[in-house]
């Protein structure tokens, strides 16, 4: 390219010809650039300053050139001075031309290079000075050029006119700023119509700017228009799904915080497009990355139980956290709801629905090739024609199955099936005693006890509540990852944590229950929220006494946890019968780092002796799943293992060390299945990097595969105490008792003695017994 600059100046080329050479050139600049060449740049500046004088005097050709190249030097080099000169030459241009004139390079072509230029210079060099000049040229160049022309016009006059008016507030100007604003982008969304992303940009500034002017003079009608703008960017077809999840979050946020009257409307839309936002993700792998995409919108369910708390409506609370929490789990058990009604009535519908949705579960736990679970700025994860595919599938069955569903739906006896259950529904978790739900949001927090036969009741809480759980959360992780559990430090983080735990929760609900006249030794389950589900509130106390020795909750009330209500009700469901006698599988692979295994299944096989077939297994994640079939019991004694920021890898080690994972546990149906026993490092313990209310955990994944009962571990456990506890669980469980209550139910009660054994020990860390957690029925 050089070598031919320098031909054409000593040649004879001159006038219109060399004016038309220097636009190719310029092409071929561009061309250069893009493949990396950008050491020419000045040689072709300096060669068109040269062969400027030569061309016509009418004709602007190479001053365009020059002007174009010199504003992309002006983003190589950040040169101020290329960017000045590139817009006096397009402001020259321009005024040689009429108004209208249709010659190339117009007027308005010019004025647009201008406008962009003086756009680049603000972004180069942000003062107030820069900006008014480069909104004044924006502004120019639309009055001048139709949009279909020159589409990047309002975006970036949009753009300036957000960072001017932030820039004017930050330097107390006058209002007016804020008037002249909103009057260009009323101008601006006027010219772009309806249609096309420069659209919904320019919506979004609109409704920032309405919004800040209402904040300012608190002119109601600004609010209203600008939550109207955020319906309209959230409506419109160009905008993305997680963009349309977003817009909802802040219309709820700027509705409850102004108490405009369409807060209802408002967080209806955020949960819709939380549940919508899955739709476009056909596995669970990016289903959760979805919902981590739009970190603002994991609140929204809890946000909106505390609106309906605050308006005196206790039930839709309930409903509002069982339709907007633990969505990963409620989607997948909504693939695996019992049909027993559908297939006696109508067996042909049954038969397909169950295809439909086995074909949906095998395509949402699975991972596509080539899928990386990275995501990009449209929502859409890496590994496009995969996720393509995949998404194109479920799609398919989606709209199969909703077209099913609505068929069955219309048939008489089954117009509920498959819809949201109602409050009368969810009380039923409560049917073997009170569940208390701890909604933790920071705008109020509230504790609900439900009960089967009556109304559900409020708990008061403090009013530092939401503030206090977060730093006892806070305080307990920060702790256990600095110094270690087995430290004095945790040791003392753990005895703080619980006494205000009882504070904060336990002596509120233990008055509640004496209320309601709930005796002691009764069994209650908790349903947590955020920080909730890390907090041991089963171990809160100790209780204040005269009596010398210490009391903890658990010594009054035998806890239970679940995710959900629906997750306990569905524990408490039939189980298919079989006439296998009941037997246990202890799943403990050879380990020489586990040095207490042998010694915990000896313990079991003696404790039990001959009443149950005992079974000890070491094998891989496939021959164990398989061997899950066929016993209605099971104990791992294992490694268990989290990987940070992937929830789906937490993982029990088997034989030869490899890993039955989370997702290979959710692909698991065990319909049989009643009782396991977690002896393991952290399984009832959230992945670092997932979403709490997710409940993310193999002690969950347990649960949904069919096992009625888990019992897990809040974090790494002591090799020994698996031996200890397993021993007094064991006998606790067949020592007699009612015979018509299944094992599995009198697990927490098992799990409770256990852990009182365990406490009364010599030298037992509080975090050793504080360590064990009962979930399910």
């Amino acid at each position: 390219m050089v070598a031919l600059c320098r031909e054409l100046l000593i040649s004879d080329t001159s006038g219109d010809d060399l004016g038309h050479v220097i636009v190719i050139l310029k092409n071929s600049f561009y061309a250069t650039l893009r493949s990396g060449h950008i050491e020419v740049i000045d040689q072709v500046v300096e060669f068109i300053r040269e062969a400027i004088p030569r061309c016509s005097p009418g004709s602007h050709r190479a001053s365009s050139a020059l002007a174009q190249i010199l504003a992309v030097r002006t983003l190589m080099n950040s040169s101020f001075g290329d960017s000045q000169e590139a817009i006096a030459l397009f402001d020259k241009i321009a005024a040689s031309q009429p108004l209208g004139d249709k010659t190339n390079p117009s007027r308005s072509d010019a004025r647009r290079w201008a406008a962009k230029v003086a756009y680049s210079q603000f972004n180069l060099y942000p003062n107030l000075e820069n900006l008014e000049r480069a909104m004044t040229r924006a502004h120019t160049a639309l009055a001048e050029s139709s949009l279909e022309d020159n589409p990047d016009l309002t975006r970036y006059l949009e753009r300036l006119m957000k960072t001017r008016l932030l820039l004017a507030f930050d330097r107390n100007h006058s209002i007016s700023f804020l008037e002249e604003s909103i009057s260009l982008l009323r101008h601006a969304l006027e010219l772009s119509g309806t249609q096309g992303q420069n659209h919904t940009a320019g919506l979004s500034v609109l409704h920032q700017c309405l919004l800040a002017r209402f904040l300012l003079l608190d002119h109601r009608e600004d609010l209203d228009e600008a939550v109207l703008l955020l319906q309209m960017s959230i409506d419109h077809i160009c905008t993305i799904p997680p963009d349309k999840l977003r817009d909802a979050c802040t219309w709820v946020a700027i509705a409850r915080a102004l108490g405009h009257h369409s807060v209802p409307t408002a967080y209806e839309t955020a949960m819709s497009w939380m549940q919508t936002s899955l739709v476009f993700a056909p596995t669970l792998h990016t289903q959760h990355a979805h919902l981590l995409a739009v970190k603002e919108a994991n609140k929204i369910p809890l946000e909106y139980a505390s609106y309906r708390v605050q308006t005196g409506r206790l039930e839709d609370a309930i409903q509002t956290l069982e339709r907007g929490r633990a969505l990963l789990w409620s989607e997948m058990r909504g693939l695996r709801t019992s049909i027993d009604q559908l297939s006696s009535a109508h067996p042909a519908l049954a038969t397909k629905l169950t295809t439909i949705n086995q074909d949906l579960e095998t395509l949402m736990t699975s991972i596509p090739p080539g899928l990386t679970g990275d995501i990009d700025k449209d929502g859409a994860p890496g590994g496009t024609d995969a996720f393509s595919n995949f998404l194109k599938k479920q799609r398919t069955l989606l709209n199969e199955r909703d077209a099913l569903t609505s068929q069955i739906q219309g048939l008489p006896g089954f117009e509920n099936f498959l819809k949201m259950p109602s409050f009368d529904m969810l009380r039923a978790a409560a049917s073997r005693g009170p569940v208390i739900i701890i909604n933790h949001c920071s705008l109020r927090s509230d504790m609900i006890l439900v009960l089967h036969d009556s109304p559900p009741s409020l708990i008061p809480t403090a009013e530092d509540f939401y503030h206090r759980a977060n730093n006892l959360a806070d305080r307990l992780s920060d702790t256990r990852k600095k110094h270690g559990l087995d430290s004095m430090q945790y040791d003392r983080a753990l005895r703080y944590v619980l006494e205000e735990l009882y504070e904060l929760v336990g002596q509120p609900v233990k008055d509640k229950l004496h209320e309601l006249n709930i005796p002691e030794q009764s069994r209650i389950w908790w349903c947590p929220t955020s920080v909730f589900s890390s907090l041991p509130l089963h171990a809160m106390g100790p209780i204040p006494s005269k009596v010398k020795v210490k009391r903890y909750f658990s010594d009054v009330y035998i806890s239970s946890y679940t995710p959900t209500l629906s997750a306990l009700i569905k524990s408490r469901e039939p189980s298919v019968q079989t006439s296998d006698p009941l037997s246990l599988l202890v799943i403990a692979p050879h380990d020489t780092s586990l040095v207490g295994v042998g010694e915990e299944i000896e313990v079991i096989r003696r404790t039990l002796g001959s009443s149950i077939d005992i079974g000890v297994l070491d094998a891989t994640p496939k021959i164990t799943t398989e061997s899950l079939r066929h016993h209605r019991l099971a104990h791992f004694t294992c490694h268990g293992v989290l990987e940070e920021g992937k929830p789906f890898e937490a993982s029990f080690v088997l034989h030869g060390g490899k890993r039955l994972t989370l997702l290979n546990i959710v692909r698991s149906r065990l319909p049989t299945a009643e009782f396991a026993f977690l002896s393991a490092c952290h399984t009832a313990e959230l992945t670092d990097g997932s979403i709490a209310d997710e409940a993310l955990h193999l002690t969950a994944a347990m649960q949904h595969c069919g096992f009625r009962s888990v019992v897990g571990t809040m974090w790494a456990m002591a090799d020994m105490d698996g031996r200890d506890v397993a021993q007094h669980f064991y006998k606790s469980m067949f020592s007699g008792g009612d015979q018509n209550i299944p094992y599995y139910e009198r697990s927490a009660q098992a799990l409770r003695d256990a852990v009182q054994k365990l406490r009364r020990k010599k030298r037992v860390s509080m975090e050793r017994w504080v360590n064990f957690v009962h979930y399910g029925a």
